[in-house]
């Protein structure tokens, strides 16, 4: 009975200790929370060794759920947003993949698109994210801009990421020492709903723990390998718009030959209308248009002849 009772007892604990862990992580401005690649949700548990006394751990969790963190490095990650003019994007971008890849770092993604130009052309450009070592962030990017003939946008940041990683590994450390403490309690349970509830509650914290490593993991591998991404122009993309100059004695030399080519055109139909179609049309209208007046002649005379003789009858 009294075993159960502590079972009990450490389970209300340890749901109390979560459930604080979760108001606090709450209260993180939302700019901490969006470098998180998903929402945590709180967990924390007070700390505790293993072997203690369910009453010790009780008294620990009292106090504040308090742990002093352990010293660590700065943690920052890196990032940086290029745009750069070259001749042969799609070239460029192979270039700057195996560059990564040289410096032991490696692609996240790549394209190559086509870009419509005002004159109706077409311009091909590339995109391209990459990884590199942070120690050769500078010198990856100081590469990138040498092959440029232009850099319209050359973005860079860093996020000090310290206090949130700290912050991780100190609720780390609680559930790890929680579930040592309920694997100590399972060890020593007899009663089968005690171990069952016990057993229950370490799902919840192994689930947890795995979270967190997570998030340390995304975390340790964001300030070691920092990341750039690269859109690529082609040159013809961005060349300006010429405009000739404006010459009125052009336009008017312009003008007046064109007027002399008409009137040209329109001696050249009449010379081809009195020379050509009259001639052809006296050829062969002239002979259609005397067949025509004989053939009225003829029956104009016939139809005169009938009609005397019809009068008689």
């Amino acid at each position: 009975m009294k075993k159960r009772i502590k079972i009990t007892l450490f389970s209300l604990i340890a749901v109390s200790a979560i459930l604080l862990s979760a108001c606090a992580a709450a209260a993180i401005s939302p700019e901490e929370k969006n470098i998180y690649p998903q929402d945590l949700g709180g967990q924390g548990v007070p700390a505790a060794e293993p072997g203690r006394s369910l009453e010790e751990f009780d008294a620990a969790s009292q106090s504040g759920f308090n742990v002093a963190p352990a010293a660590a490095e700065r943690l920052v990650v890196k990032t940086a947003n290029l745009s750069i003019v070259v001749s042969a994007p799609e070239q460029r971008m192979n270039e700057i993949a195996a560059m990564a890849e040289g410096m032991g770092g490696f692609v996240v993604s790549s394209s190559v698109y086509q870009t419509y130009l005002e004159d109706g052309g077409e311009a091909p450009g590339a995109y391209i994210t990459i990884r590199v070592p942070s120690e050769l962030f500078q010198r990856a990017l100081d590469e990138i801009r040498a092959g440029a003939v232009d850099v319209p946008t050359d973005n860079q940041s860093g996020q000090d990421v310290t206090a949130e990683y700290t912050d991780l590994q100190s609720r780390l450390r609680n559930l790890e020492n929680a579930e040592d403490m309920l694997r100590q309690i399972m060890e020593e349970a007899t009663d089968t709903e005690d171990v069952l509830n016990a057993f229950n509650q370490l799902n919840y914290i192994t689930e947890q723990i795995e979270v967190l490593k997570g998030q340390i993991k995304y975390y340790e591998e964001s300030a070691a390998l920092s990341a750039i991404s690269v859109e690529l122009i082609a040159n013809e993309a961005v060349q300006p718009i010429t405009v000739d100059p404006w010459d009125l004695s052009a336009i008017a030399k312009q003008a007046i030959e064109a007027l002399i080519r008409a009137l040209q055109g329109i001696a050249e139909a009449l010379v081809w209308l009195a020379l050509y179609v009259l001639p052809v049309i006296l050829v062969i209208g002239l002979p259609l248009v005397l067949i025509g007046w004989g053939l009225r002649t003829w029956l104009a005379k016939r139809t005169a002849k009938a009609s005397p003789a019809r009068r008689k009858s």
